[in-house]
């Protein structure tokens, strides 16, 4: 498995706006783009190589409000740029690794991710995206 970069930091909130008012009007990060995936409203704003995403889960039991129900809003995930998603999902069953998602599906930007079960990674929820061709 290639990891190529941390793609980016997630930050759970309760409101997308502020947010975003945060990493911009207090740490001057540009917004790049805003997109909803389902229930959830997301931001990136880039820092160098990487982004600072932003999220907001609108609904209760999708997984942004679980995660702060459980852990107070924060830190979410980290997530790793891969070349071959299918690959390194492989490669990390083989190892061992328990798989929240066993197939990718559909994130940001078209982007194809999948996540693994903080069990297996020190307690750490990690994403891995395939970015879509041209991001």
């Amino acid at each position: 498995m290639k990891i190529k970069r941390i793609e980016h930091i997630a930050i759970a909130g309760h409101s997308l706006a502020k947010g975003i008012e945060l990493f911009r009007d207090t740490f001057g990060l540009p917004l790049e783009y805003e997109e909803r995936i389902g229930s959830v409203k997301l931001a990136m704003l880039p820092v160098g190589e990487t982004y600072i995403e932003v999220l907001e889960g609108e609904q209760p039991g999708d997984g942004v409000q679980e995660w702060i129900a459980a852990h107070g809003p924060g830190l979410f995930h980290i997530c790793f740029e891969v070349e071959d998603i299918d690959g390194a999902l492989v490669e990390l069953k083989a190892k061992g690794v328990k798989l929240r998602d066993e197939t990718p599906r559909t994130g940001h930007a078209g982007s194809r991710i999948a996540f693994l079960d903080p069990a297996s990674t020190g307690g750490v929820l990690i994403e891995l995206a395939e970015l879509a061709p041209g991001h």
